[in-house]
């Protein structure tokens, strides 16, 4: 082991900048009356998404001699919106997440999000109140909107809405991707596919981008759009090559989010992926009766790269995974 991997890696000045943007984002929401709270890392349940794989331990003690398994969360979500079934409030809180994936440019297992939620809104209110945030810390444009479909016809020139799976293959093999498209099955990951590695380079260069409307089947936990079925109230935004948020018009129906996750699990199992406790407490939850609202995840550290100029992860963190 090298000896220099006891010191940090961001430069203590970069950590500096980092205090400043979370005071000025706590500021943000005290100004606004939105309440910070803190919920468990470690839950008895994680989230089903196929795209998505979590840390699992083995807690034993008083009560548990047996032992129990709990996940690492990958956000804060479920346990923000049993508090929000149970009257909070506009809520937000700053947190470690934890999800088991590759380490990188912009990827480090262990991350600081933030995730809140805004009774009353709708995603496009949302939106507004996201755009006024990276104002305030990017000293960014007001940001541009386009809705998933028109993004992916601009720069591919098919409509994603109505492709068939054949079309989606022999598009994602034409774009280089024979070697993923050939065999794939499932219209979601070709479209993840194609819009991860060629439409989104393309959008949010020069000022921030939300693209809304994502296909339904993409937002397990968002509500349908009433206009159009194919499509639901979820929001990625975008800025110089960096997915920054992802935000939902919340699913409030407790019968049709516990399907969902019982329908990843099929999938899950189908697919050799190791299948995840569905999370009772938070059907329980939307069952008692979850506010209509709407809640988004937005990478800190990946803020914080932008904010300072850096060019990685471990250049905004104190410690990245090889330095833990």
């Amino acid at each position: 082991m090298s000896a220099d991997l006891w010191e940090q890696s961001a430069q203590v000045a970069t950590l500096q900048q980092r205090a400043e943007i979370l005071r000025a984002i706590r500021e943000f929401f005290y100004q606004r009356n939105v309440m910070e709270v803190e919920t468990p890392s470690l839950s008895a349940a994680s989230v089903t998404d196929i795209h998505l794989a979590s840390f699992k331990t083995h807690f034993v003690g008083p009560g548990h001699a047996a032992g129990l398994d709990l996940y690492l969360q990958t956000s804060p979500e479920f346990a923000m919106k049993r508090l929000l079934a149970a009257n909070s409030g506009a809520i937000y809180q700053i947190c470690k997440a934890f999800r088991n994936e590759e380490a990188g440019k912009h990827h480090n297992p262990e991350f600081t999000m933030l995730e809140w939620y805004r009774p009353g809104f709708d995603e496009f209110a949302l939106m507004d109140e996201i755009d006024e945030l990276m104002q305030l810390v990017l000293g960014v444009m007001p940001a541009e909107r386009l809705t998933y479909q028109r993004a992916f016809e601009q720069v591919l020139g098919l409509d994603p809405l109505t492709a068939s799976l054949y079309q989606l293959q022999q598009l994602a093999i034409e774009q280089g991707f024979a070697d993923i498209a050939a065999d794939e099955t499932h219209r979601d990951t070709l479209l993840q596919l194609l819009f991860c590695m060629k439409v989104e380079p393309t959008i949010g260069q020069d000022r921030p981008c939300f693209v809304y409307h994502f296909p339904a089947s993409q937002a397990a936990l968002a509500s349908i759009c009433e206009h159009d079925e194919r499509v639901a109230g979820r929001f990625e935004l975008y800025y110089q090559n960096m997915e920054l948020a992802n935000g939902f018009n919340e699913l409030t129906d407790a019968q049709e989010q516990a399907k969902r996750f019982m329908d990843d699990n099929v999938y899950r199992k189908a697919n050799n992926l190791p299948e995840v406790p569905i999370d009772s407490r938070l059907i329980k939850a939307l069952e008692h009766g979850l506010p209509q609202c709407a809640g988004v995840a937005l990478g800190i550290d990946r803020l914080v790269m932008l904010a300072t100029q850096k060019q990685t992860i471990k250049e905004v963190i104190a410690f990245d995974v090889d330095r833990a």
